[in-house]
Formats: structure tokens, C-alpha cells, sequence
């Protein structure tokens, strides 16, 4: 959590090299400008960063270029000495001579490094090779350089202290400075901004932040996305913190709280990393762990101190946040063990006979459900309170693959549950993240058709004698479904075209390039369609359901608090299923029950 705090503050931190103290604007002016700047980027965000991505290396390679570049030019013109700098010598001297002073001074000098990261927020979206290159051959060398040439100018002009950056830029290049000045730090909140998306898929993907809208907006990047939600409440935190700090040192101390406290949950982590999953030896964590935690500790006993200058924003956002995400992962985690230890055995079901211990009316019903196995409790509650099923049952799977689209052929994958009288079926429809699961007659007549190829395959399947060769088959040709929807006595199959959507389904494939098919359950393949067809007809129901999660009465006062408030309050604001699944209105069907932790 302390991660996304970071990104929300490197946002501020970013934008600070555009609300820099410089003479030339008043303080009220800069924070005008900041704010006007934010609000523009924000609001462009929908549209993707595919389409202008390509200025950013430019714009951050000719910023480090440029800070570089006006480094060694002060070096050279005013103090070549201050490269004595970089003896391990000096900074013993160094705190020799401040003692306490000195120790609580890096917690300033640790934005030197905080506005590096910012730059480089989303470092996930690029390949090592390149991380490292960059790094090592231009951004470290630059800021050096950077702070080297500002502290050489500052030997001469110790009351420039305040804006050293900007006084010690050459008249000649000072306005073009500026605006790349700006366009970089544009380029490092648009960078912190795509991280904040990211960080908030990966954790909907784990269960640990309540349904959000992910709008993936470039068709070649999986990881180019747009959160609608986020970014409106990213841009009012980063607006309330600019208006209401009014100073860039204090957002510069709540970013840098951040970024240490990070560095140390990213050191114990590696840490874990390195012992199960490297299997190193313990002698080399022990010297990389030691190592870390005394330059990270040191640095987190300085920003302690500026906890009351800015650093408490970070800790509250990330509290926040913190309670957020762990309230909502334990109540889902909780629904999901109570829909897994639930589930209804076939036994049970076939106890029920065919009538499935109720009357059947007309129609059919799809009960949505997260699982992919099993019959899920949201039906025997159905049935349990209602004295009526409809005549054709289908439990729907919705699921969606981190791809860019799931082909039509390879969309449903349907398997029967139950006796054929049954009427019971299991689909798991599959989607890309540029698919649309559409609101129209369209889901539901895609639904059919694999249903009704899936019936007269499997009524074909009757057929074949038992010295057939088997095989599994886990998607379905275009050539064999069209052919299978086509009415013929006589059908004439390759072996090649005997494949179908179905889960854990084995169909018999000859080894002959052409045989003759003929069914003795012909008749009653056409008996289950034509009731399949009428069902259909009498009408579809989508059910949903809406499992309430309550705290039992024996809870403590906390769990109360976190179960029956804040979790129901995330739950009544996150995106609900019925639109996830473009479920009609007037044909929805919602079935609540009440699960006590």
C-alpha cells in the first residue's frame, strides 16, 4: 500500500518541477499553474498514451542531457574542486563536523533520489536490458553531474540557496530549460499515473480492491489501461495536496516518507525472494539484507523527523488505503471459501429426479456463477425458497483471459451436468479484454448455438463403438460448428472436425479420413433441440447471485465495524455483476443469502 501512497505523491513530486520557487513567478501563480496542468492531464487520460508515448524517451533523455550538460558547464566555470565530493572520506567528515544536524539533513537529500523514481514509476513496462542501460549510462551519470555543477555554483553563490536550480541555469538556455523542465515532469506524472493503474489491476486480479472499471485503451499493450474511478480520486488528492501545502518541500517530505518506507518492505521482500525462490545462499542474503537495512534504516531515522513537515499525508493516504484493501480481500476471501465449501454435490442432485423435486416451467434459466466446477449454493437456495425451476438450467462462467480477444470458435466451452432428462448444463464463455460482452440477444444466441452444436455432437458420440480411439479436444473449428447446426440424416465427419467446446469432455475420433455416422439416438437428439428451441422460446431469466456477508453476533467490535460497514459500503459502490456481465435489466433475476463470518 505504501507503493501506490508513493505514486500518488510522485505525482505531486513530479509536478513540483513545475511549481518550482523560481523569481520569476509568485507563489500563487505556480500553484495556479500546477493545478491547471494536473486537471489537463488528468482529463486526457481516457484517451491513452499509445498515441503520444512515443515523445516520452525523447522529452526525459533531452531533460538528463540537459541537466547534465549544465552541470559540467558550472563545474568548470565556478568550482572543479566539489568533485572531492564523491571520497567516501567526505561524508565521515561530514558528519563528524554537523553530528545531529547533518543526520536529520538526509532526509532532504533523499528527494534527490525520490525524483529520479518518479521518472521511472512503471519501470515494469520495460525490459531489464533496458532499465539497467538507462540507468547506468545516462541517469546516473547526469544526476550527478546535476548536483555536482549546482553545489559548484553554489561556492560562489551561497545566497542562491533557496532556487539554486534555476539561478544556476545560463541566461541563454534558461526559458528552453523551462519548458523541457515541464515536460518532464508531465512525462513523470503520466509515468506515475500508468503505474497507478497497473498497480490497481494487479490488485482486482488478487481480490484486494473492491470492482473498479478497466478500460484498456491500446490494442498492442496489455498493460496501457485507463480506471476511470482512480483517476478522478487521484486527481482531487493531488490537487487537495498542491492548493492546500502550498509548498513544494513539504509534498517533497511526504513523497520521500514514502519512497523509504518502500525501500525497506522492497528490501524484505527481496529478501524472501532470494531465500525461496533463488535459493541463495543464506550467507548472501544475510550480506545483501545487512547491507540494505543499514543504508535504508539510516535514511528512515532522518524522515521521521519530517513526519510533522508533510510526512504525515503519506502515512494517512496509505492507511487509508491499507484498511480499504484488507477489509475487502478478508470479506471476499470469506465469500469465496463459503461458495467453494458449499457446493452442491451431484448426489444431491440426482437425489432430486429429474424434476429436480419441483415444477419445471418454460423457459430457460442461466444461473451466473463464478465457478468453473460444481453446482454453486446460489441454486440449491434457489430452489429451496421457490417452488419452480425453469425446464432448461445452463450455470454460466464468465471468465476473462489477459489476452486481446478469444476467437469465436474458442469463445464457450459447454459440458452437461446431470442425466440427459435432466436438462442441466455447464458454459464458461471466455473473453478477451477487448471483447465486449453485449447487452443484445447476441450473448444469448451465441450461448444457443454452442449449446445445440453441443447436443447433436454429443448424440453422434452415441454412436461410435467402444474400440474407437480417444482423444481430448479443448476448442472447436469453425468448419465442424457450422456443419454440426446443419439438420442432416446423414452426416459425414474427418476425423479432423470432430472437436468441440466442452470441459473434461472425451469424444472418440476415427482414425478414417471419412465415415458414416449414423445415430440409433437420432430421434432423441431431435426431441432434446426442439425442446431445447421451445424453452427458448417461453423465455430466458439471467439469475444472479448476491451473497451478503454479515459479522456473527459473538464478532468483536472491530470485525462489526469493518464487516457490516465499511466491506456492505464497498459493496454497495463497487461495479455490481449485473453490469459486468451486461445482464438485462428485465429479464434479471437477483437471489440474496446471508453468510455470517
Amino acid at each position: 500500500m505504501k507503493h501506490f501512497t508513493k505514486i500518488c505523491l510522485a505525482v505531486l513530486s513530479a509536478s513540483g518541477g513545475i511549481k518550482v520557487d523560481h523569481p520569476k513567478m509568485s507563489n500563487d501563480v505556480v500553484v495556479l499553474v500546477a493545478v491547471f496542468i494536473l486537471v489537463g492531464l488528468f482529463s486526457m487520460q481516457h484517451y491513452g498514451t499509445d498515441k503520444v508515448g512515443w515523445l516520452f524517451a525523447p522529452v526525459v533523455l533531452l531533460w538528463f542531457l540537459m541537466i547534465g550538460g549544465v552541470g559540467i558547464f558550472n563545474i568548470y566555470k565556478y568550482d572543479s574542486s566539489v568533485l572531492k565530493a564523491f571520497s567516501p572520506v567526505y561524508i565521515y567528515r561530514y558528519f563528524k563536523r554537523a553530528r545531529k544536524d547533518g543526520w536529520t539533513s538526509l532526509g532532504g537529500i533523499m528527494l534527490s533520489i525520490t525524483g529520479t523514481e518518479a521518472l521511472f514509476a512503471d519501470l515494469g513496462h520495460f525490459p531489464v536490458s533496458a532499465v539497467q542501460l538507462a540507468f547506468t549510462v545516462i541517469v546516473f551519470p547526469c544526476l550527478l553531474l546535476a548536483y555536482s555543477g549546482q553545489a559548484a555554483y553554489l561556492m560562489q553563490n551561497k545566497d542562491h540557496v533557496i532556487d539554486a536550480f534555476y539561478r544556476s541555469i545560463p541566461d541563454g538556455i534558461y526559458w528552453p530549460m523551462f519548458v523541457v523542465a515541464t515536460l518532464a515532469a508531465i512525462v513523470a506524472s503520466q509515468a506515475t499515473i500508468s503505474a497507478t493503474f497497473s498497480i490497481i489491476k494487479q490488485a482486482l486480479a488478487l481480490g484486494c480492491f473492491p470492482r473498479v472499471k478497466v478500460v484498456h485503451t491500446s490494442k498492442k499493450f496489455l498493460g496501457q489501461i485507463y480506471i476511470p474511478d482512480m483517476n478522478w480520486i487521484l486527481m482531487v488528492l493531488c490537487i487537495a495536496a498542491t492548493a492546500g501545502f502550498r509548498n513544494k518541500s513539504q509534498i517533497g517530505n511526504a513523497y520521500g516518507t514514502a519512497v523509504v518506507i518502500v525501500m525497506l518492505v522492497t528490501t524484505f521482500l527481496m529478501t524472501l525472494i532470494m531465500l525461496l525462490v533463488w535459493h541463495c545462499h543464506w550467507i548472501i542474503v544475510l550480506i545483501f539484507t545487512g547491507f540494505s537495512l543499514v543504508v535504508e534504516c539510516t535514511y528512515f531515522s532522518a524522515v521521521l523527523f519530517k513526519v510533522d513537515q508533510g510526512g504525515w499525508v503519506s502515512l494517512m493516504i496509505s492507511a487509508a488505503f491499507l484498511v480499504i484493501m484488507y477489509v475487502w480481500h478478508y470479506g471476499t476471501i470469506k465469500r469465496y471459501e463459503f461458495e467453494m465449501h458449499s457446493k452442491v454435490s451431484m448426489a444431491w442432485i440426482l437425489g432430486l429426479g429429474p424434476s429436480l423435486g419441483l415444477v419445471r416451467v418454460p423457459g430457460i434459466g442461466l444461473v451466473y456463477t463464478e465457478l468453473a466446477s460444481g453446482v454453486p449454493h446460489i441454486f440449491s437456495h434457489f430452489i429451496t425458497n421457490l417452488p419452480a425451476i425453469h425446464s432448461v438450467v445452463v450455470f454460466v462462467c464468465v471468465k476473462y483471459l489477459p489476452v486481446y480477444t478469444v476467437p469465436e470458435e474458442e469463445r464457450f466451452l459447454v459440458k452437461r451436468i446431470g442425466p440427459k432428462n435432466f436438462h442441466m448444463f455447464r458454459c464458461v464463455a471466455r473473453y478477451g479484454y477487448k471483447d465486449l460482452h453485449k447487452k443484445d440477444d447476441e450473448f444469448e444466441k451465441k450461448l444457443f448455438d454452442n449449446l445445440f452444436t453441443f447436443v447433436r455432437l454429443e448424440s453422434m458420440m452415441e454412436g461410435c463403438s467402444d474400440s474407437d480411439e480417444y482423444s481430448l479436444y479443448g476448442q472447436e473449428t469453425q468448419q465442424s460448428r457450422d456443419f454440426l447446426l446443419k439438420d442432416n440424416v446423414h452426416t459425414y465427419i474427418s476425423s479432423n472436425d470432430l472437436s468441440i467446446s466442452s470441459v473434461d469432455s472425451i469424444v472418440p475420433a476415427k482414425s478414417s479420413m471419412h465415415k458414416t455416422v449414423t445415430s440409433p439416438g437420432r430421434q432423441t437428439e431431435f426431441d432434446e433441440l426442439e425442446f431445447l428451441s421451445s424453452s427458448r422460446d417461453a423465455g430466458v431469466v439471467h439469475i444472479l447471485g448476491n451473497t451478503v456477508v454479515r459479522a456473527s453476533r459473538e464478532s468483536r467490535i472491530y470485525k462489526k465495524i469493518a464487516i457490516d460497514y465499511i466491506y456492505a459500503f464497498l459493496r454497495k459502490i463497487c461495479r455490481e455483476n449485473s453490469v459486468i456481465f451486461n445482464v438485462p435489466h428485465e429479464s434479471l433475476l437477483n437471489v440474496g443469502q446471508v453468510f455470517f463470518v
